[in-house]
């Protein structure tokens, strides 16, 4: 796998509060939006990455209960370190990480980042979001659309760290030479429709995309921090800038 990502405080926000991580040779890639008090946010985020990253130290091929009780633990460490620490009371954080397999990848998630899957040109989101809106969405009430500019779209269901339900949506999904995954966090779905991602995935050199999809989300508005992570299966057009 090849991957690239960029990640960007927006024009809205004093502090970037996202945080991601990939490592090609292990196949483990993960983005996480924090937040809470102030600071606290980015400090949640950033435990749920170390999370992970020591998971990949020490387990070479991750299974689903290793991928599992990592994300349950990054919650409970979060939830004791904001229970102990004042400024930190409050604080929480989404996590969605992807774990390559033998022609399958593992999904774990948590929260309203997503992950998406692009094969011939169309873009599917393999990810359920943990939010009001989404509930809504998926109820019939709202469309993705008017979802995506609601007002209270960053009410989220489930984050780590926070009281309440943390499980994470575990999946799995198959694999094909040429798929590209973007795992992204709300501050870019927010502002940029699919059908508008998927034409900047379409054209360019792959090491610039994320830059596209950045500027994309600062050009409706920036509301929030922004965060792409892009990986492609090879055999795929990766072309280097």
């Amino acid at each position: 796998m090849a991957a690239t990502m960029r990640t960007d405080i927006g024009k809205k926000r004093k502090q970037n509060e996202d945080a991601a991580w990939f490592d090609e040779k292990r196949g483990v890639f993960v983005v996480a939006d924090g937040m809470g008090g102030h600071l606290a946010g980015e400090v949640a985020s950033g435990m749920a990455i170390d999370a992970v990253r020591k998971m990949a130290a020490r387990h070479k091929k991750p299974s689903i209960d290793q991928i599992k009780k990592t994300v349950l633990g990054a919650h409970e460490r979060i939830y004791q370190r904001a229970q102990g620490n004042a400024e930190c009371a409050g604080m929480g954080t989404t996590l969605s990480m992807l774990c390559r397999g033998a022609g399958y990848i593992y999904i774990a998630h948590v929260g309203d980042s997503r992950i998406y899957r692009l094969r011939g040109g169309r873009m599917e989101q393999l990810t359920q979001d943990h939010s009001l809106v989404g509930e809504l969405v998926r109820a019939g009430i709202l469309t993705a659309e008017e979802a995506r500019t609601h007002p209270r779209r960053n009410i989220i269901t489930r984050a780590l760290g926070t009281e309440g339900d943390n499980t994470p949506d575990l999946l799995a999904a198959d694999l094909q030479p040429g798929d590209r995954f973007l795992l992204c966090t709300d501050g870019l779905t927010n502002m940029v429709p699919v059908e508008e991602m998927e034409e900047l995935l379409a054209q360019g050199t792959f090491y610039d995309l994320p830059d596209r999809l950045i500027e994309a989300a600062n050009a409706h508005g920036g509301s929030d921090n922004i965060t792409a992570l892009l990986l492609a299966v090879e055999p795929t057009e990766v072309e280097h800038g």
